[in-house]
């Protein structure tokens, strides 16, 4: 049998939540996005009641001598600097009784601070998610944490008088006859039972501080218990947030201001930022990294040559990632950036189908400005090339990890701005080939599928030609712009041979009638003209209005073959995914002028 890296802890609730509180247990979560239902913190509540298990916790031993950490942080109520366990699984399930509890606010996905406020009746021994008419009902007390707060301050006594008192204020109310003393026996007796939640067994598992850190993540990243999958980012995440607490803040701080538009801050129409692009970025352009499994290992202090674990080193590398940090989340650099993927034609996140095209892209342009010391105009046509190129062609997909670690190693043989202008340039034009538009692309684009990167590049390559909206005069990037449209859509995804039409003449199957190639996008007025008019109608009617050279040039900014609407379905079809894939190219050309 092999040797266990654990050890059973035998732990009460009151005990762990004592020890988060005091810093002794380090809990991300608190700082991090809590994704549990707060019907399912209810639930939580019910099971222990009822007495039924809830699952385990298991810590992690830190190899730091706690003990000389202990201080005041500030004016809240740590006493530890760092902790001497982390928590590896079961972290929302801690942090759910924690913030239930003593009133500890969580942040949503958004990163805003909400309280999880769970109501109990201390007569019928319910759980129930707070609601007004909960709050207002004497029959209830509206959260539990004031309970358990009521008892830290030593004003338990006063709290149940005022709350019997209250209940039969109630009673009366409704013409009911007052509480009797069973009854008074049976609310104490079970707000007693209530706070003797703190007493519940909850078992407890911890991994020994120097089982090796592959071992801690690999565990890490096993367990589910809680219903969560854990990744290697959360495991970065947990590292960070407790031994670099100001760092995880500032992360957490541009996370949620990426989502809500205000001057001055990282809000972009690109992403929403997560901790874990950020940490993904700031390894690469630090460690020069792809693999997190490397970035655990050096946060935690491990010496990659040497294969030794120490504090000194953990320090370096800390101050190392938190150097990549301040460079990645310099607003200056974020959205000049942005500006570029802008430049590339993608100015909306409906347009871009991975986020690794955006934190990938993103590390290399502060690649190329501070270790190779392009100038802003290199940076915005080398940058803009290469995210068009590996946006449409799936680069940043697949075995992202692996290929972006042979795109590191190549980079150690690239010294000079020229030389890491070439690197991009070569590595492009092995990917955007004569084949790859003649061929590849067209075959790319024989698809339904909802999601396509082959179709988001001929949108953004109509953006970089500033294409006007088919029969308007309106570019089609303004409908893609922040604010453009109400709750109706301004733009619509408009079949150009009507599945209406379609279904008369034979052709039924979704798969065939929503062809990307079968699609352009209308505005709204132009849409409810042609609604399901067969092409030979409505073309007719556009060409008058457009005239002959007008509707050619349409025709060729839209990829259509002229005389399109005499065409049998499939035929049409067939030539314009050739067609859009020439768009593409001649977007591209414009981007390398």
């Amino acid at each position: 049998m092999a040797t266990e890296l654990f050890k059973n802890i035998p732990s009460k609730v009151g005990d762990l939540i004592r020890d988060v509180r005091t810093g002794r247990i380090g809990l991300p979560d608190l700082q991090r996005p809590f994704v549990w239902k707060d019907n399912k913190v209810r639930d939580l509540f019910d099971s222990m009641f009822k007495g039924y298990p809830i699952g385990y916790i298991m810590l992690w031993e830190s190899p730091v001598d706690y003990e000389s950490k202990k201080s005041s942080i500030g004016d809240n109520t740590k006493t530890y600097d760092e902790p001497k366990e982390l928590v590896i699984d079961g972290q929302q399930r801690l942090t759910a009784l924690v913030a239930a509890i003593y009133g500890v606010k969580v942040k949503d996905k958004n990163f805003r601070q909400r309280e999880i406020k769970i109501s109990f009746n201390p007569m019928t021994c319910e759980f129930a998610v707070w609601s007004k008419a909960y709050e207002r009902d004497s029959e209830w007390i509206t959260k539990i944490s004031d309970v358990f707060i009521a008892k830290e301050n030593n004003s338990l006594v006063s709290f149940r008088k005022k709350f019997i008192a209250e209940y039969s204020e109630g009673r009366a109310k409704k013409s009911l006859p007052p509480l009797n003393d069973n009854e008074e026996y049976e609310i104490e007796n079970n707000i007693n039972n209530l706070l003797n939640l703190s007493e519940y067994s909850l078992p407890t598992l911890e991994i020994n501080y120097n089982a090796d850190e592959e071992d801690v993540a690999d565990i890490f990243v096993r367990v589910n218990s809680g219903g969560q999958s854990l990744t290697e980012n959360n495991f970065i995440q947990t590292l960070i947030s407790v031994y670099e607490n100001d760092t995880s803040d500032k992360i957490n701080e541009f996370c949620a201001s990426s989502r809500v538009p205000a001057q001055n801050t990282s809000f972009n129409n690109i992403i929403a930022v997560d901790p874990a692009h950020l940490i993904r970025m700031a390894v690469g352009v630090g460690f020069r990294r792809a693999r997190l499994r490397y970035a655990y290992m050096l946060l935690r202090g491990k010496n990659l040559e040497t294969g030794k674990f120490s504090e000194d080193e953990r320090t370096l590398n800390l101050q190392r990632f938190k150097d990549a940090l301040d460079k990645v989340m310099n607003l200056n650099n974020w959205h000049a950036f942005l500006n570029i993927v802008g430049e590339a034609g993608y100015i909306s996140h409906n347009l871009i189908a991975s986020s690794n095209a955006v934190v990938f892209n993103y590390i290399l342009y502060l690649i190329g400005k501070y270790d190779y010391g392009l100038s802003p105009l290199q940076l915005k046509k080398s940058i803009s090339k290469w995210f068009f190129m590996s946006a449409i062609t799936y680069f940043y997909s697949g075995s992202t990890e692996s290929d972006v670690e042979k795109q590191f190693a190549d980079l150690r043989d690239v010294h000079t701005a020229d030389e890491f202008i070439a690197y991009l340039d070569k590595t492009i034009a092995t990917h955007f080939t004569s084949d790859y538009f003649n061929y590849t692309l067209p075959s790319e684009l024989n698809t339904s599928a909802a999601i396509s990167p082959s179709w988001n590049g001929y949108i953004a390559s109509q953006i970089v030609l500033n294409t006007p909206m088919l029969f308007s005069n309106t570019p089609v990037s303004k409908y893609f712009l922040l604010g453009a449209s109400g709750t109706k859509n301004a733009i619509d995804k408009h079949h150009i041979f009507p599945k209406n039409y379609l279904a008369r003449i034979g052709i039924t199957n979704d798969r065939d009638r929503n062809q990307l190639a079968n699609f352009t996008y209308l505005d709204y007025s132009t849409n409810i003209d042609i609604s399901d008019k067969e092409p030979q109608k409505y073309v007719y009617e556009y060409r008058l209005k457009l005239g002959e050279d007008g509707y050619a040039k349409a025709c060729a900014e839209h990829a259509l073959p002229e005389n399109f609407e005499n065409m049998p379905y499939t035929e049409f079809l067939e030539k314009r995914r050739f067609l859009m894939a020439q768009v593409v190219k001649k977007a591209y050309d414009k981007l390398c002028e």
